[in-house]
């Protein structure tokens, strides 16, 4: 029976009709809870809402929980093990909210806002249940070392091109965070304009930094670009073919 559950929760064959069905439910329920989140006002139908969806991933969690040794496969351990992880923390954020809010003894009014902005991590369940967000991960971990080394490369960028400019224009930035800010636009290329130097060195730095900043910013997007299209050739070479 656990087994079952566990096939169902988790990804299993593409053919299986109750793991589809299940996912599916999942995703809807996650977006519906989004919902309320769009409005400043409450309802009847936003708290029906909330507490059906809460009790969904409750339900979820726990059978996660309960068959968190199939997956982590780390015996009695297991079932301590499997809180910590990443996607269970996401999931007991997701949940505590609601359940926090929902009780009438506890007094906690005032973190009620802070509470409505926890909920946004519902979003981040959907990781569970989207097959392309599944292979961006795959992708991501398999690519870890190149990206760790661009992460590395726009970090030297920004320090070296924050003390460059501070030293440069000394007068247009009042401490070295705010050339770490200008420095870390640049590199996104987005420019709100709210610090700018104005010296004609100043400006010549920018220029050249920002051609730096465009081929930094390109490099992590051909890496995933790349691997992902590696990743859905395989599954298409894998995937079994019809017979004529």
């Amino acid at each position: 029976m656990r087994e079952r559950i566990f096939e169902i929760i988790e990804i299993a064959d593409e053919h299986d009709q109750a793991s589809r069905i299940y996912d599916y439910t999942m995703m809807a329920a996650i977006i519906l809870s989004l919902i309320p989140l769009a409005f400043k006002e409450t309802n009847l139908f936003f708290t029906v809402v909330d507490k059906v969806t809460v009790s969904l991933f409750i339900l979820d969690y726990v059978a996660r929980l309960a068959t968190a040794d199939l997956s982590l496969n780390r015996e009695k351990m297991s079932f301590i093990l499997y809180i910590f992880t990443p996607m269970a923390i996401v999931d007991l954020v997701a949940i505590l909210p609601s359940v926090f809010t929902l009780s009438a003894g506890l007094k906690l009014f005032k973190l009620f806002r802070l509470a409505r902005s926890f909920r946004v991590f519902r979003a981040f369940k959907m990781l569970r249940y989207s097959k392309s967000i599944l292979i961006i991960q795959k992708v991501i971990h398999e690519q870890k070392t190149p990206l760790m080394a661009v992460g590395t490369l726009a970090a030297a960028y920004i320090l070296i091109s924050a003390l460059v400019i501070f030293n440069v224009e000394p007068d247009t930035f009042d401490s070295f965070f705010d050339a770490v800010y200008w420095a870390t636009i640049s590199l996104t290329t987005m420019g709100y304009g709210d610090i700018y130097p104005v010296t004609t060195a100043g400006r010549i730095v920018t220029m050249l930094s920002s051609f730096v900043g465009i081929a930094i910013v390109a490099l992590p997007s051909g890496i995933i670009t790349a691997g992902y299209m590696n990743e859905i050739n395989m599954s298409t070479e894998k995937a079994p073919k019809d017979k004529p």
